[in-house]
């Protein structure tokens, strides 16, 4: 057994070494090709053929590969995508009791499915941003309160 752990962790530690590989050569493409609404990529065996897609392929593409260089499991979840109250709350890193305070208030926008709740992803990222605004808000008034009381 010894030797199919060793075998899987070698295969994860060049995994992640090739992803940070790929992504830096994304990276690079990025920065030197700017403002261009689509990307041309060709494999290193691919010769000729080349995949054209939209640049936020290439962008969502780089991303990916440096959480997975990093060691990062990574899911995809279309925004269109409804998610439950327990998914919602884990996303939010809240308990499941505050998420259904927030949907029943109206923070967040919810629908029923017979007796359950489904919440979209594209309102438990609106309310996170709108929630981040806040609070970034909060701390720059705290922080300036602090200066004019001369306490930092």
């Amino acid at each position: 057994m010894p030797g199919l752990v060793d075998d899987a962790a070698a295969r994860r530690d060049s995994g992640a070494e090739l992803a940070r590989r790929a992504a830096r050569r994304i990276s690079e493409y990025l920065t030197t090709h700017p403002g261009a609404d689509q990307d041309t990529i060709r494999g290193e065996l691919a010769g000729d053929d080349a995949l054209v897609v939209p640049r936020e392929a290439t962008v969502l593409l780089a991303r990916i590969l440096l959480l997975l260089a990093q060691g990062e499991s990574v899911n995809v979840t279309p925004d269109s995508a409804e998610l439950t109250t327990q998914q919602a709350a884990d996303f939010l890193n809240v308990s499941r009791p505050y998420l259904i305070r927030l949907l029943e208030s109206g923070e967040i926008p919810f629908r029923l499915v017979g007796t359950h709740r489904r919440v979209r992803f594209r309102d438990l990222h609106e309310y996170r941003s709108r929630d981040d605004l806040e609070r970034r808000g909060a701390a720059d008034d705290l922080t300036a309160l602090t200066e004019e009381l001369g306490l930092y």
